[in-house]
């Protein structure tokens, strides 16, 4: 299958399919963290003409559409990058490739575009956090849980199952609460990998 990553620097989904035999490519702005095939651009420009793709799975940035972010929707509204946010996020449903999967966290996307299709957590699949995920799906099934950790991830301090959220400030935290966890990352690869 050919799977095209989009908005991902980190090469976790491209490489969690690539290890299971597929020709997965990542697309961002940023180069990518790990070698590995990756267009670093715009994914309509060289990605999209390196197609035709069989599932598409885009990461849009969230920095406009987060409800983490809610204090400053007056402001993203009036300077208009709220709504380039939304378009951005339309054009990726709306793309010519049969299965997509259009991922998130809790965001306008629900209220603006339509609700998800699932909401996730990384303790679902083995990892010792929690940070609810939104999956929009197109032709694709909902992620099955793969290693429930919920009753051990409960355990830990709240400052270490909501790692993410705690990330100290500075310029990478943005990289670090947006990287998808390998838990995930092999679940989508696994499960997706087997939906044509």
């Amino acid at each position: 299958m050919r799977v095209l990553v989009a908005c991902e620097f980190s090469g976790m989904v491209r490489d969690a399919f690539n290890a299971r035999g597929h020709d997965a490519w990542s697309c961002d702005l940023l180069p990518t963290e790990r070698a590995g095939p990756h267009f670093q651009g715009d994914i309509f420009g060289d990605a999209w003409r390196a197609g035709p793709w069989d599932l598409l799975i885009a990461h849009p940035p969230c920095t406009h559409l987060a409800v983490s972010g809610a204090a400053w929707f007056e402001r993203k509204k009036a300077s208009g990058v709220q709504e380039d946010a939304l378009a951005f996020v339309w054009m990726l449903m709306d793309a010519s490739v049969p299965r997509i999967a259009i991922e998130n966290p809790v965001s306008i996307i629900s209220s603006r575009i339509r609700k998800p299709d699932q909401i996730i957590q990384p303790w679902m699949f083995g990892e010792m956090e929690q940070k609810a995920t939104c999956l929009w799906l197109k032709n694709l099934p909902k992620l099955q849980p793969t290693n429930d950790v919920h009753e051990a991830m409960m355990q830990l301090p709240k400052k270490l199952r909501e790692r993410k959220h705690y990330a100290s400030p500075g310029p990478d935290r943005w990289k670090i609460r947006s990287r998808t966890l390998q838990g995930i990352a092999d679940a989508m690869a696994d499960q997706w990998g087997m939906a044509i």
